[in-house]
């Protein structure tokens, strides 16, 4: 009979594309996960990964069952959510997906909250981008992301996948302390002209939002530097070097060198729970969600009809709707 959890590394390395993603995913080291895959290798008497230059891919034989072994993981995660569903507790492992910023201002308070409160429930968080931890969600090498979206750039939700509001969080324009201006209550886009900005690399949300909005202003922005990590933007534009707009979630405080002006309209990005359909009855989901909306007006300042310039729709999904949620 073949092992489940062997099953579940080969999936792994299926879905991640390299066995070192595969074992930060499954919290393994790289070579626990490459002995799960010798070892159904001497199972199955078939070969299963093949030597790509420094990499590995699978072999036609492993993508079937890869394939096999989600379709086994979806049974016993139905299981586990109907064990879950009758004891009516959060147990379990739930892994997570987020996204930079909400792993660093976000979820250590929520993952603390859940420990604290849950013993039974082993939540596991893992720092992924957006763009792919939906996909992951989908194919089940996680139960839950944490996802955030712009108004140029809607969440792709597939098929199967569900969501809930967590919150808005607002953006600011970030200026050196001694910039033109630093002084100004607002600033309109197409005021932007002329200027050196710090964002991050071409691929990311937040630098195609740039681009895209600066060019419909009529401005083509002129990209001086770029950079992964939001702390790191705002050393960039405090050192002199340019300006940045930057999400307020995991911003951090802005030093003595930089000051935040309201950009006009008010940038706004919405961040959202994604989980699989089948897995919303879980106990662990609903409780999960609660928290991550409970704690998101500590992490981010809420958005107010004055600041959003109209009354905001408002965030969030009652726990005991979360089945029905729209995916």
């Amino acid at each position: 009979m073949l092992d489940l959890a062997r099953l579940r590394a080969l999936h792994a390395v299926s879905v991640h594309g390299t066995v070192g993603a595969a074992a930060t995913a499954l919290g393994y080291t790289p070579s626990a996960v490459s002995q799960q895959i010798a070892k159904l290798e001497r199972e199955t008497r078939t070969t299963l990964l093949e030597r790509r230059g420094r990499g590995v891919a699978l072999t036609e034989e492993a993508r079937h069952l890869s394939a096999t072994a989600q379709e086994l993981m979806a049974i016993v995660e139905r299981a586990e959510t109907e064990l879950e569903e009758r004891r009516g507790l959060p147990a379990g492992r739930l892994t997570i997906a987020a996204f930079a910023s909400a792993a660093r201002g976000l979820l250590p308070g929520v993952l603390a909250d859940l420990a604290r409160r849950h013993p039974a429930l082993d939540a596991r968080m893992s720092e992924i981008d957006p763009h792919l931890s939906i996909d992951l969600v989908a194919k089940g090498a996680v139960d839950m992301a944490v996802v955030h979206d712009w108004d140029i750039a809607p969440l792709p939700t597939p098929p199967g996948v569900e969501q809930a509001v967590i919150g808005d969080d607002l953006c600011d324009l970030v200026v050196p302390a001694g910039h033109p201006l630093a002084g100004r209550d607002s600033v309109r886009r197409e005021e932007l002209k002329g200027e050196r900005w710090i964002t991050q690399p071409p691929g990311l949300v937040c630098h195609e939002w740039l681009v895209r909005t600066l060019r419909e202003a009529g401005c083509e922005p002129d990209i001086a530097h770029t950079a992964e990590e939001n702390p790191t933007l705002v050393a960039l534009v405090s050192a002199g070097l340019g300006i940045a707009l930057i999400p307020r979630l995991g911003r951090g405080t802005v030093p003595d060198g930089a000051v935040t002006v309201r950009l006009d309209p008010l940038p706004v990005r919405r961040l959202y729970a994604l989980w699989r359909a089948g897995a919303a009855r879980r106990p662990a989901i609903a409780e999960t969600v609660r928290t991550l909306q409970e704690h998101w007006p500590a992490a981010a300042p809420a958005p107010t009809p004055e600041t959003l310039g109209a009354t905001p729709e408002t965030p969030g999904t009652a726990p005991e709707t979360l089945g029905a949620a729209a995916g």
